[in-house]
C-alpha cells in the first residue's frame, strides 16, 4: 500500500468520523428539544409527501413541494434561530472534564450529605428550592448573570438562601464541585407540552435546565414539600429522601468509575456462567 492509498484511507475514515459526531450531537439534542424533534418530523413528511407525488407523478403538489424545499431552509433558519443557537451554545458550553470529577469519594459524599440535610428541612417546612449541580456541561452563562457566593457547601446556607425573606430564595442555587457558586441564578423554563400543568415555575425551570445540559438539579416543592430530581428533561417526581440521596450519589459518580463497576458485574456474570 502506497503512501497517498494510506493517506486517501485516512481521510475517508476521517469524514465518516464527523459525519458520525455531527450525526450524535444532533440526535443527542433532538432527545431534549421538543421543537427540533417537530421540526425534523416535519421535515421527514414532506419528503415523503415529495417521493410520494414523484411516483405518482402529481405535478401541481410536486411544484408545491420543490418550491418549499428550495425556500424551506433559509425560512426555518429564521424561524427557529433562537433553537439553533441553543443547540450551538450547549455545545460551546461542553467541557472535556466536569467539575464533580476531581472531588474524592469522601468530598462527594459531604456534598450528597450537606444537600440532604437541606432538603430534609426545607420538605418539612415546606420551603421551595431549585438546587442545580454542575456536571459536564458548564453553567457559567446562569452563573455569570446571577449573585456570585463561591462559598463551601452547607446545609445552614443553602436553606437560609431559600428562606422566604431572603433576597435571593425566588432563584436556583448552583453548585460546581463542593462549592456554591451562585444563587438567584434564573434559568429557561421548559416548552414541552407534555409536562403536567400542576407543575409550577420551579419544576418547569429545573426541567428546563435538565433539558439544555447534564446537570442535576433537585426541586422542592413550596406547596407540598415533595422532592423531585430533573435530569437530560425527565423529571422523577415525588422521590423519598432515601431515594433522593440514593439517585444523587449514583449520578454523582464520575463515569470512569461507572464503566469500571459495569466492567465488574460483567466479569461476574461471566464466571457464574461458566461455574
Amino acid at each position: 500500500m502506497t503512501a497517498n492509498n494510506i493517506w486517501i484511507f485516512v481521510k475517508t475514515i476521517l469524514d465518516i468520523l464527523l459525519v458520525w459526531i455531527i450525526f450524535y450531537y444532533i440526535l443527542k439534542n433532538l432527545k431534549n428539544n421538543v421543537k427540533m424533534l417537530i421540526l425534523f418530523k416535519g421535515i421527514a413528511i414532506i419528503v415523503g409527501i415529495k417521493l410520494v407525488s414523484d411516483w405518482l407523478n402529481l405535478i401541481t403538489i410536486g411544484l408545491l413541494l420543490e418550491f418549499v424545499i428550495m425556500w424551506g431552509p433559509l425560512a426555518l433558519i429564521i424561524i427557529f434561530q433562537p433553537e439553533i443557537r441553543n443547540v450551538l451554545e450547549h455545545l460551546g458550553r461542553s467541557q472535556l472534564l466536569g467539575r464533580h470529577k476531581v472531588l474524592t469519594f469522601d468530598e462527594r459524599e459531604k456534598v450528597v450529605y450537606e444537600i440532604m440535610e437541606a432538603v430534609e428541612q426545607l420538605k418539612r417546612a415546606r420551603i421551595g428550592a431549585l438546587i442545580v449541580i454542575e456536571r459536564d456541561i458548564s453553567l457559567s452563562d446562569y452563573i455569570e448573570k446571577s449573585k456570585k457566593i463561591y462559598a463551601d457547601i452547607s446545609n445552614e446556607l443553602l436553606v437560609s438562601i431559600f428562606f422566604p425573606n431572603n433576597p435571593l430564595h425566588d432563584g436556583g442555587v448552583i453548585i460546581q464541585g463542593d462549592r456554591i457558586t451562585s444563587a438567584g441564578a434564573v434559568f429557561p423554563t421548559s416548552s414541552n407540552p407534555n409536562i403536567s400543568k400542576r407543575l409550577g415555575t420551579r419544576h418547569r425551570a429545573g426541567i428546563g435546565i435538565s433539558e439544555e445540559t447534564d446537570a442535576i438539579i433537585v426541586i422542592v416543592s413550596e406547596e407540598t414539600g415533595r422532592v423531585s430530581i430533573a435530569i437530560e428533561g425527565k423529571l422523577t417526581y415525588n422521590l423519598s429522601l432515601d431515594n433522593t440521596k440514593m439517585m444523587l450519589i449514583d449520578e454523582l459518580k464520575p463515569k470512569n468509575d461507572i464503566l469500571h463497576k459495569e466492567e465488574e458485574e460483567i466479569e461476574k456474570e461471566e464466571e457464574n456462567g461458566n461455574n
